[in-house]
């Protein structure tokens, strides 16, 4: 089929209009979360919570507020944690740490049960990606100048800023990140609904051979692969459900798969959210890429270990 201006058409209308449908989703994440935790800031109250974490976070190189936007990705999702990152005044480097781990492990109960309802244990899906993040981040955390502390705050309220003023700062910093977002998500989705169009999937999809070829995934894999690594597991749940209903993958090249995206998707969409607040891009695509392919041969590996013992 020729490619005609109409095609490019339908292609950019229909990323817009899903553009701009899952960024209005994105807000009524976005800015109840914000909203909270910078009140609580300024009231000084989260700070009365930090000696919960305070064990745990400074082997991750850390202060202990970083629980708060660890909790809210790994159950809410990379918005949600993003949210929590924003309000409260953290370094770039714990900016790009908390990015790394996010990127692992995020929306937690949710993608693991559309892991498990595709043939993987949801169980063993969400243990894999919370385990796989927490050992990056104590590996990745040495590489940092980081410290325990949040830069440039007082464990006091800030109750003697006038609530006007705390209200309008939280509504112009809000505003510059919600306007950084639309312009990502709009442009993915255009990109990527005219690709759709215009017919050039299939011709990514013969391209990510060799890729898969490192994973250990077999060409069968490829649509679901793609589906998981550039729409994620959430956006792509439809596809990647459909796709496995055929039943051509054996359990253990499933186990592979979901290994691979579940460790390592949204891989455009992710790290440009977190561009917007200035993380080295290095960081946030390397490391994830590198992980990946080495738990998944890992536990290639410990499976044949197991098998053999037995």
């Amino acid at each position: 089929m020729p490619v005609t201006k109409e095609l490019y058409k339908k292609g950019f209308y229909s990323g817009l209009r899903k553009g701009i449908r899952s960024f209005l989703w994105v807000l009524k994440i976005l800015l109840p979360i914000t909203f909270f935790i910078s009140l609580a800031e300024w009231s000084g109250w989260i700070y009365e919570i930090e000696f919960i974490f305070k064990p745990v976070m400074p082997w991750l190189g850390l202060p202990p507020m970083a629980a708060l936007p660890l909790i809210f990705g790994m159950i809410s999702g990379i918005y949600a944690g993003i949210a929590a990152m924003v309000a409260l005044p953290f370094s770039k480097e714990q900016m790009t740490l908390l990015a790394i781990f996010l990127m692992l492990a995020h929306s937690l109960p949710q993608e693991g049960i559309i892991q498990g309802r595709s043939g993987f244990s949801a169980l063993q899906a969400t243990l894999i990606r919370l385990a796989t993040a927490t050992i990056t981040l104590l590996f990745i955390s040495h590489f940092f100048k980081t410290s325990a502390e949040l830069p440039f705050v007082s464990l006091t309220p800030s109750l003697s800023i006038p609530f006007a003023d705390f209200l309008q700062n939280w509504l112009i910093k809000n505003l510059l990140l919600s306007l950084k977002i639309l312009g990502i998500i709009l442009g993915l989705f255009i990109f990527l609904e005219v690709c759709r169009s215009v017919g050039w999937i299939e011709y990514i999809i013969k391209s990510v051979s060799p890729i898969l070829r490192i994973y250990g995934l077999s060409s069968k894999s490829a649509i679901v692969w793609i589906t998981g690594t550039i729409f994620g597991l959430i956006y792509g749940a439809a596809i990647i459900l459909e796709e496995l209903k055929e039943g051509q993958l054996t359990r253990a090249e499933l186990a592979k798969l979901h290994i691979s995206i579940g460790l390592q998707h949204s891989v455009i969409e992710d790290p440009l959210l977190f561009l917007a607040l200035g993380t080295n891009p290095l960081w946030l695509w390397l490391p994830r890429f590198l992980i990946t392919i080495l738990v998944v041969h890992l536990y290639v590996l410990g499976k044949k270990a197991f098998n053999f013992f037995r």
